[in-house]
């Protein structure tokens, strides 16, 4: 019941648990902007989606939910959440062996608790959320068994590919994904960054077309680095740069497998693109790599651009200390694109 992220995290302990319990009904519980996720995971029985909704209206629609639970008779239920909504209906379901984090005011909604430390440590989520596996005798997870996975419908698939083709790309072009990511400020890496990336990959490879790709939120964002890239290049370097439209989660994967490489800061998004096997390059202001580095091996190529020797960094993202966000603001797009033509081997 994450963001994106947090639930692409979960898939491998989804993958350990459907390996340690072969004939089980593993049912996922998800919010509706995440449910992309493990809408096809062949390690699911089912996909539970449960909106918040306010009112009166909610209020019955969560009754609705609960009552579902219940009447499923889960044997065991576990909260990768640890959050006041996820923790209540974990123990309103009535299940009998109900497993989360070790949280104030909340532990005793569970039966058996795994500690949780408050301060933000070095440690990969996938290991902080393989925690709650340790009650079943699952041994510690490995990117090469265990990976982050967001299996794609043919139907989408080909979708893209018609898309791909209507926007002009052809046998032999490489296609570069940046995700512009604005809506957070600690987050948000310059728009005018984002914009020299893209008219460097135009301009360094004539096979090279640049897709910039947003949330809703950042479309205007999204746009406007199309526009500063644009305006960087020559005419005949110009429509390199794509103004592809909107992509769904399901779509944003897809085209991932036709991808030369994926940019984008330490969001949603950047974990998709860890459930293929795209080259990453991974913006890292507040967050720490050793964290919310893409979840794969080491034969599929991944790097982290962030800014060493900060005091203020990692934060809780609440409040920028110094205020003007050095983390992030210090990335240089020469930075970026060095890490670019590295992890596609230019």
């Amino acid at each position: 019941m994450r963001e994106i992220g947090d639930v692409v995290f979960t898939t491998p302990a989804v993958r350990a648990l459907r390996r340690r319990f072969p004939e089980a009904h593993i049912s996922y519980l998800v919010e509706p902007a995440a449910a992309p996720i493990v809408a096809n995971n062949s390690h699911i029985s089912e996909v539970i989606v449960a909106p918040r909704r306010a009112g009166l209206g909610g209020l019955a629609a969560e009754a609705r939910l609960v009552r579902r639970l219940r009447s499923a008779r889960y044997d065991v239920a576990i909260d990768f959440h640890g959050g006041p909504r996820a923790s209540l209906l974990t123990w309103l379901s009535g299940a009998p062996v109900r497993v989360g984090y070790e949280v104030a005011a909340r532990s005793w909604m569970y039966t058996q608790r795994v500690g949780r430390p408050r301060e933000l440590r070095a440690r990969h989520s996938v290991m902080n959320q393989w925690d709650l596996l340790t009650p079943f005798g699952i041994a510690p997870p490995q990117p090469e068994v265990d990976s982050v996975e967001m299996p794609v419908d043919p139907e989408t698939t080909r979708a893209v590919a018609e898309r791909l083709e209507r926007a002009g790309l052809a046998a032999g072009d490489r296609l570069a994904i940046i995700h512009v990511s604005a809506g957070n400020p600690f987050r948000r890496w310059p728009i005018d960054s984002f914009a020299a990336v893209a008219a460097g990959l135009a301009t360094g490879d004539s096979r090279c077309h640049v897709i910039v790709t947003s949330g809703p939120s950042e479309r205007d964002a999204a746009a406007r680095v199309i526009a500063e890239a644009r305006a960087r290049l020559g005419p005949s370097e110009r429509q390199r740069v794509l103004d592809f439209g909107e992509l769904s989660l399901t779509e944003l994967r897809a085209v991932l497998d036709d991808a030369a490489i994926y940019i984008g800061g330490d969001s949603g998004p950047l974990h998709v693109a860890a459930t293929s096997r795209v080259p990453i390059v991974g913006l890292y202001g507040p967050t720490l790599p050793a964290r919310s580095a893409p979840w794969r091996t080491e034969t599929q190529p991944a790097e982290a651009v962030e800014v060493q020797g900060l005091p203020c960094r990692p934060c809780d993202q609440r409040r920028c200390e110094p205020g003007d966000f050095r983390c992030l603001t210090r990335i240089t797009p020469e930075q970026v694109l060095d890490a670019a033509r590295r992890v596609m081997n230019l």
